[in-house]
């Protein structure tokens, strides 16, 4: 059979009036083809209901007239922040035909074009086969979902639903339909889809909604006898409490965008309970007959329907300033395996390592009809960019997280993180409802005012992915990234600038006292003069031949060797005068760490298999004297780690590396500030020694200051520039 080329064409040859809105964008202009994206379409369908939003993600003012360029853009947000998308206005064609989303209106390109925005930000049109809406709306909103089971809802839903919509929160509700329900046509749809995922969604003004095992926009809903739509998006857009026969009733509004085929039950448009209730009661509900908008009580709607969605968005999703919002912070962070990939709860020796973000809740919440003091607030876990790895065979990760309270002796600490002890003696006061493969797991908690360590992982350790932490609360409170540190007396700190505030941390180290030759004893001497030779001074290969024949009798450190840069490394950090050669002070000096590092490497050699764990180089490194955040840790592990495991001449070459890096910032803050700020001539000096030294360079952050020059943002003075036209300001930098 002959295959018919696919080819891309642009929108002019396809049409000879091609349109980018034809009368207003509608759900019927998105009709489904060949790719497996309902799930987006559906999500892209209920953008038309909110015009606000759509103008967001589709900007205004586009055509293929007016300033015609053949490109359009697009805006979606991603992981904390709105992107712009452009693209030429090709479309992938077969048998003359767009293959992907079209509009029912021929000439009409603006859902295809979109579809298409949105596949080059996640990599290909093949990465959006399968998926769940709520990415989808997520990436059109920027807010975060939650969904409740009616069957099992909590006691406090109508709390939840009432504080959503005063938020101007998008809220829906469905009712489940079976596979055997739908026609056999549909089922054909379902592809690569799971059916647990949530398909097709509709919205109001301020309602949003995300329905399940349904695989397109328009597949044939089954109607109960009370005329509620199964598998069929409703959308939520009220709550309230009327006097019903002398007691409270509370009722919900629920819409049905059809415009039409409303709820036939108690409490419908031509329902008697209307009469019972007082005219202005009634008027304020706003009762119209057949506009597809009606009340029925809340008790019904739980047993009638099965579930509730809510898209909680950000302030900067809202127009209105009424509204009240949810206070939002956000932070990124990642697994790395060997450093900071520890897997769920189950690994105790591992989940520790995890990133770990505080957060401090100030203020509890507003209802006088709790007694209890607590704090309202919703953690949401994404993953970032999994779509695009999909062609390397990897996918969504399984995800998850647990919050601990800070103990009593941390509380007020600007830098908490809780080693394994703690955790294998204390339980998680919350936790993400499950742990699952979706991009985004969302938990609504409340607990008591106070400090919580929020600790995100995948299930598995070793899993490799960057995330986003969301954290949205109803009042006041505080979140930080807890980095690895700690601040002890006669420790050297160094402050870190980053242009993210809440990572400013502090990297502290405990370098040893010099020594004088008046220290060194008589059979040290008498070594050395065998080993140094006549010039009593070690060079380079020397000292190498030194180093291998000593590693050698330790027949259970696993090592290569030491090799010549590695030996050369260490000359330079010794080497004071200048010679590339130790002499006695600084071969004994070197030789002291040596044995250190050497007890500290068994020490954390848990399985005395001769070489440590990448998860325990953190704690080695830590028993050494350097006291790093989890970026260094991750870079450290990065480089010296072979196979999650590291050797001890790899280990040697990490701390000597470490050292050298500490001290020589340390001789350029003579303030002891945590800054530096040095001439152009030491600059030169300084890039020579960390040509030297090999050293980790993307620790250092060099910020030249030229004439003009924008430096975090905000432009400098010309008077400021004058005084530091010169200079040049740095900083350790994540």
């Amino acid at each position: 059979m002959t295959r018919v080329p696919i080819i891309k064409s642009q929108t002019g040859e396809l049409t000879d009036d091609p349109q980018f809105i034809v009368g207003g964008a509608t759900r019927t202009d998105i009709c489904q083809g060949a790719l497996g994206d309902c799930w987006l379409l559906a999500a892209i369908a209920s953008l038309t209901l909110n015009e606000r939003l759509l103008h967001r993600v589709v900007p205004h003012g586009q055509s293929f007239q007016d300033d015609y360029a053949g490109i359009f853009h697009f805006q979606f947000w991603q992981f904390g922040e709105w992107v712009d998308v452009v693209i030429d206005d090709r479309l992938p064609v077969k048998d003359g035909e767009v293959m992907f989303v079209h509009s029912a209106e021929g000439n009409e390109f603006w859902s295809a074009l979109l579809e298409k925005a949105y596949a080059k930000l996640n990599g290909s049109y093949e990465a959006l086969s399968g998926g769940s809406t709520t990415e989808g709306f997520e990436d059109f909103t920027g807010g975060v979902s939650e969904m409740y089971e009616l069957r099992s809802a909590p006691r406090d839903l109508p709390k939840i639903i009432s504080k959503a919509l005063d938020r101007g929160s998008l809220l829906g509700c469905s009712i489940d339909v079976s596979a055997g329900m739908l026609p056999r046509s549909r089922l054909k749809l379902l592809g690569k889809i799971p059916n647990h995922f949530y398909l097709i969604s509709l919205m109001t003004q301020h309602s949003i909604f995300i329905s399940k095992q349904i695989t397109s926009a328009f597949d044939m809903e089954a109607v109960t006898f009370k005329k509620l739509v199964k598998g069929h998006a409703y959308s939520v857009t009220g709550l309230k409490e009327v006097n019903f026969r002398g007691r409270m009733e509370r009722l919900i509004r629920v819409r049905n965008p059809w415009g039409q085929v409303e709820w036939t039950g108690a409490w419908s448009d031509n329902s008697s309970e209307w009469n019972e209730i007082d005219p202005s009661e009634r008027e304020d509900l706003h009762l119209k007959m057949e506009d597809g908008e009606f009340w029925m009580s809340f008790n019904e709607f739980k047993k009638q329907f099965s579930r509730i969605e809510i898209c909680n968005l950000t302030p900067d999703a809202l127009s209105e300033d009424a509204l009240s919002h949810w206070n939002t912070m956000t932070y990124s962070g990642m697994w790395r395996r060997g450093s900071t990939a520890g897997g769920c709860r189950n690994h105790p020796n591992t989940f520790w390592i995890n990133p770990q973000f505080k957060i401090t809740l100030l203020e509890e919440d507003d209802d006088p009809e709790d007694d209890e003091v607590a704090c309202t607030f919703l953690v949401a876990l994404m993953q970032k960019d999994r779509r695009r790895y999909r062609r390397q065979g990897q996918d969504m990760h399984t995800i998850g997280f647990a919050v601990y309270e800070v103990r009593t002796e941390f509380k007020g600490c600007q830098n908490v993180h809780l080693k394994k002890n703690f955790f294998l003696n204390h339980s998680s006061c919350a936790r993400s409802e499950t742990f699952i493969n979706l991009r985004e797991v969302s938990t609504r908690l409340r607990l008591p005012p106070g400090e919580y360590l929020i600790v995100p992982s995948t299930f598995e350790p070793h899993k490799e992915a960057d995330f986003v932490l969301r954290v949205f609360t109803e009042k006041q409170s505080e979140t930080e990234y807890v980095s690895f540190l700690w601040f002890q007396r006669r420790f050297f700190a160094c402050k870190v600038f980053s242009k993210i505030p809440s990572i400013n941390q502090f990297i502290s180290v405990s370098l040893q006292d010099e020594i004088s030759e008046e220290d060194i004893d008589d059979s040290f001497k008498s070594m050395f003069a065998q080993l140094a030779g006549e010039d009593m001074e070690i060079s380079v290969h020397e000292l190498k031949t030194i180093l291998n024949r000593v590693v050698t009798r330790h027949k259970d450190l696993k090592t290569d060797g030491f090799s010549t840069v590695s030996c050369r490394t260490m000359v330079n950090l010794m080497d004071k005068d200048g010679t590339a050669h130790l002499g006695l002070v600084e071969f004994q000096i070197l030789w002291n760490k040596i044995r250190k590092w050497l007890v500290i490497f068994r020490q954390f050699d848990l399985d005395k298999s001769g070489a440590m764990s990448s998860y325990e180089m953190r704690l080695a490194v830590e028993a050494a004297g350097f006291k790093l955040n989890n970026k260094l840790n991750q870079i450290l592990v990065a480089r010296y780690a072979e196979n999650d495991m590291i050797n001890f001449d790899n280990f040697i070459c990490c701390l000597v590396k470490l050292e050298a890096m500490f001290r020589h910032f340390q001789q350029l803050d003579k303030e002891g500030s945590g800054v530096a700020e040095i001439n152009i001539t030491e600059v030169r000096v300084f890039s020579v020694f960390f040509k030297k030294m090999d050293v980790l360079v993307c620790s250092f952050d060099l910020i030249f200051i030229p004439a003009v020059a924008l430096r975090d943002n905000v432009w400098l003075k010309r008077d400021s520039l004058r005084t530091r036209a010169s200079r040049l300001s740095l900083s350790f930098a994540l």
